[in-house]
């Protein structure tokens, strides 16, 4: 057996990626659900959108529904992000890079805009600095894993494209 064969396969530290990657959908809409839909079942999203509320703010609930879409988006690419782990799809890895940098910027960002918003909030409170710490984290072990590892380069390869590196003939 060659060193390709034994690495190809979702064993090693792969299986702690494709924990996370199941794992990271399913947590996303237990934090996510309950957080959201309780802003407009107990009328907070009215009194923030509506002109003549005393609590209301446009940029405010214009930020909170870029925070639900942006958040969709991550949760679909995160359920894909399975799809792809399953399959081994050559694309795994470049996607979840994206996802994990994604991340990053979006908390970022979301923390900046919040704070523009609201300035009595600081900009990296406790639990936005716990997010950003645990995505960074997850960052500096898993990217240069995915672009560096031997088990990922021979595991993730199915539905490649054949690239042809020979110059065509021409006839």
């Amino acid at each position: 057996m060659t060193d390709k064969e034994e690495l190809n396969g979702l064993g090693g530290w792969l299986v702690l990626v494709g924990v996370g990657v199941v794992l990271s959908p399913i947590v996303s809409l237990l934090i996510l659900v309950p957080t959201y839909s309780e802003i407009f079942i107990d009328g907070t999203w009215a009194e923030l959108s509506t002109k003549d509320s005393g609590a209301y703010n446009p940029y405010l609930s214009s930020l909170i529904m870029g925070e639900i879409f942006f958040n969709c988006i991550i949760l679909m690419t995160s359920v894909y992000l399975i799809y792809l782990f399953f399959i081994k799809h050559y694309l795994f890895p470049k996607v979840y890079i994206c996802l994990i940098t994604a991340t990053l910027i979006f908390i970022t960002l979301d923390a900046y805009l919040v704070s523009a918003i609201l300035p009595d909030i600081s900009m990296f409170d406790p639990e936005t600095t716990k997010e950003f710490m645990r995505s960074g984290i997850a960052a500096i072990i898993w990217i240069p894993y995915m672009l560096v590892s031997k088990r990922v380069k021979a595991t993730f390869i199915e539905k490649k494209p054949f690239v042809n590196l020979e110059p065509a003939s021409i006839d």
